[in-house]
């Protein structure tokens, strides 16, 4: 039986057609082979469809919508018998034209569904496309019917994360990666089984939108620069269709959600590094790909003479807490959520999301209270890059209605400066380790994303060898990237075979994982990180799509001892809760002892307001708050000073023993394995060194 809703009432050529359905946007398959199609604009004056044989440079059929299949501000039409494997679409729109106002109609020009689940265009990753092709980026239909045989988001409790932050194309493109479908989705998958014995359960995905990866592309002395990290959108619904090995095919969508899927069967959540602060289209200079031509004063931030306000760095700024766009954005999260079962997200430059139609950053933004609480995305991760390119930082204040975490770039400046030898960052660093209670007081610990290193920055093995940024390689004679990194390259600017420069770096960078995998919150690495990958000294690799940004998985064996400490240090905290616990509360517990606190090299002498190199941290593992077999004690010792010290150890109770889990000389052991020390007084930390005991 044929719905009423679903019979033709029109026909150009051999397409029969009616009246769409004004909700969903975008494309989408209806009953009886009919495909649905809603699109927004509150100022055009009318609206063209254009069907395209596939890379076909004209379309096989315009048809304008009617004006009485308009309502409201959104224009919908229902087409019935068109090949939908074969079939790509757009859009033109009529309306004013008076840049000073802020209107951009231009009806010559071909638009983007802002709503298409899939993109034609950049299908194979770094193929030169035809630069004049006035309809570069394509809508193209799917259908939503991917098996997931009963997978669901996983609902990992946040403060038992570990985040791996990772590119889909730098993990598998090196020739070292030994996977059969490089720099793709598919060759993610291989790399599960190392993710797994490493104790990651969560990956960061840098962007995976659809972008434009020849986006100001440009020749650098003889080699090609890209928009190789992809925070440039061009389609908010769309995956990224060059990290697949299928796009080809038309099949990006699947082979994605496959890498959800196997992700998930190994206990691994997915988080996704979205980018909604500005789009692909940049200033005025930009090209029209969707939202100018739609309805350019609607999405933009736009001054009094129609200028776009530029809070990104990137040309132009979305307006988040517009009505619309804020339904957009949130159309696409539970999009996501649904359709692909990622499990939250990360929000890339997001105190634009605060900000209203004026560029003001508000208290309370309707964008971010309705994400925090959206019941489909009741139980996804919700992290903020809690600062913009205008100069806004909200670091510890952004408004959060006790869902949203943040990047704690505060704990990450704080970390190097006290590693490099910074004394006078001891009693922040105090506070950093607790949780930073003094920023997320009114939260919890898991309001704090703790990371030292990520893309954006030198790497862990780049911020102990190299005191200066060499991006020359970019092409912007090394003016790009941050300038204050707050590294220290041990002696020797780079690479050097010294024995004694390599053996502190090592120890440097165990140090930083050190404390990064025994402080409270959630614990952030960056790819590779693990085992010392480099970059060569650039703190900016967008634009390399080469090895300076490839994985080099050949140094996993070189620096497998680096590997197998920080894999120890993972099981290590995922062994021990009270690691992971998000509460404030340090009081003295059942033990008589408090649950955290701090020390110097003497047990309970610490001036914590004073500059410091030397100081220890003990946690009490209370066994019947933490449901434990045994109750246990855990003392970090911290060491950043050049010369030795000896730590004297905390009185324990009766029948105890302090064991050795890792020193960062070089030794860290399974727990279970660890190495009894054969003293109850004291321990020697050599120069710059880090070591954790256990007493049970």
């Amino acid at each position: 039986m044929r719905l009423i809703d679903s019979f033709p009432t029109d026909r150009i050529g051999d397409i029969e057609y009616r009246i769409g359905r004004v909700f969903p946007f975008g494309a989408t398959l209806v009953e009886d082979g009919g495909v649905n199609f809603s699109i927004f604009s509150k100022e055009a004056t009318g609206c063209t469809l254009l069907l395209f044989h596939h890379g076909a440079k004209e379309p096989f059929v315009e048809i304008p919508i009617p004006e009485r299949f308009r309502i409201g501000n959104v224009f919908s039409i229902m087409l019935f018998h068109i090949n939908i494997e074969t079939t790509e679409y757009g859009y033109r729109f009529d309306g004013p034209y008076a840049p000073e106002k802020g209107l951009l109609y231009d009806r010559k020009k071909i638009l983007l569904d802002p709503y298409a689940k899939s993109i034609s265009g950049r299908s194979v990753w770094g193929k030169k496309p035809d630069f004049e092709d006035p309809f570069p980026h394509r809508g193209q239909i799917i259908r939503e019917d991917y098996d997931w045989g009963g997978d669901k988001p996983l609902e990992i409790p946040l403060n038992d994360l570990v985040i791996y932050e990772a590119h889909v194309r730098s993990l598998t493109m090196h020739k070292s990666a030994d996977v059969r479908f490089p720099g793709t989705y598919a060759g993610f998958i291989e790399k599960i089984p190392y993710l797994k014995e490493l104790g990651i359960n969560c990956i960061e995905l840098m962007p995976i939108f659809e972008f434009d990866e020849f986006e100001n592309a440009r020749d650098n002395e003889g080699v090609l620069r890209l928009n190789y990290w992809g925070y440039s959108t061009v389609g908010f619904f769309a995956p990224k269709a060059g990290y697949a090995a299928s796009a080809p095919y038309g099949m990006e969508a699947d082979e994605l959600k496959n890498m959800v899927r196997q992700l998930h069967l190994n206990g691994i959540e997915v988080i996704l590094d979205v980018v909604f602060n500005h789009t692909a289209e940049g200033n005025e200079k930009g090209p029209y790909i969707s939202y100018r031509g739609i309805d350019n004063r609607t999405y933009y931030l736009l001054t009094d003479k129609g200028e776009y306000y530029n809070f990104s760095g990137c040309g132009n700024t979305m307006n988040c807490n517009n009505a619309v766009v804020r339904d957009m954005i949130l159309d696409c999260l539970r999009y996501w959520v649904s359709a692909y079962h990622v499990d939250g997200f990360r929000f890339d430059l997001a105190s634009i999301l605060t900000r209203d139609q004026n560029g003001v950053p508000m208290i309370s933004p309707p964008l971010l209270e309705t994400i925090a609480q959206d019941p489909i995305l009741g139980k996804s991760k919700l992290i903020a890059e809690a600062w913009d390119a205008g100069g806004l930082y909200q670091v510890g204040s952004f408004p959060s209605w006790h869902r949203w975490s943040e990047w704690n770039g505060r704990y990450r400046d704080c970390l190097r400066v006290f590693l490099k030898g910074g004394a006078e960052a001891a009693p922040e660093l105090y506070m950093r380790i607790r949780g930073s209670n003094d920023l997320y007081g009114d939260e919890d610990a898991a309001a704090s994303i703790n990371f030292i290193t990520c893309h954006d920055g030198f790497t862990l093995n780049d911020l102990v060898s190299y005191n200066e940024k060499h991006n020359l390689d970019n092409g912007e004679n090394n003016r790009d990237g941050a300038d204050r990194n707050d590294s220290w390259n041990c002696g020797v600017e780079g690479e050097t075979a010294d024995p004694e420069i390599l053996a502190l770096r090592k120890k440097q960078m165990r140090n930083a994982f050190t404390i990064l995998l025994t402080s409270r919150g959630v614990p952030m690495i960056l790819s590779g990180d693990e085992f010392a990958n480099t970059q060569h000294g650039n703190n900016n690799a967008y634009c390399q799509d080469n090895e300076i940004s490839y994985l080099d998985w050949d140094r996993l064996e070189t620096h497998k001892d680096l590997h197998l400490f920080v894999r120890d240090l993972i099981a290590f905290r995922k062994a021990h809760p009270v690691l992971r616990s998000v509460s404030y509360d340090f009081s003295y517990n059942k033990t008589g002892y408090p649950e955290l606190s701090f020390h110097g090299t003497a047990p309970w002498c610490l001036n914590e307001n004073e500059p410091n190199l030397t100081f220890a941290y003990l946690y009490t593992e209370e066994k019947e708050k933490y449901h434990m077999e045994k109750t246990s004690f855990i003392y970090v010792m911290v060491n950043a000073h050049w010369e030795e010290h000896v730590f004297s150890l905390p009185v324990i109770p009766a029948g105890m023993h302090w064991y050795l889990v890792c020193d960062s000389s070089g030794m860290s052991a399974a727990p279970g394995e660890e190495q009894a020390l054969n003293t109850f007084e004291s321990y020697k930390l050599s120069a710059r060194a880090s070591a954790v005991l256990l007493a049970r």
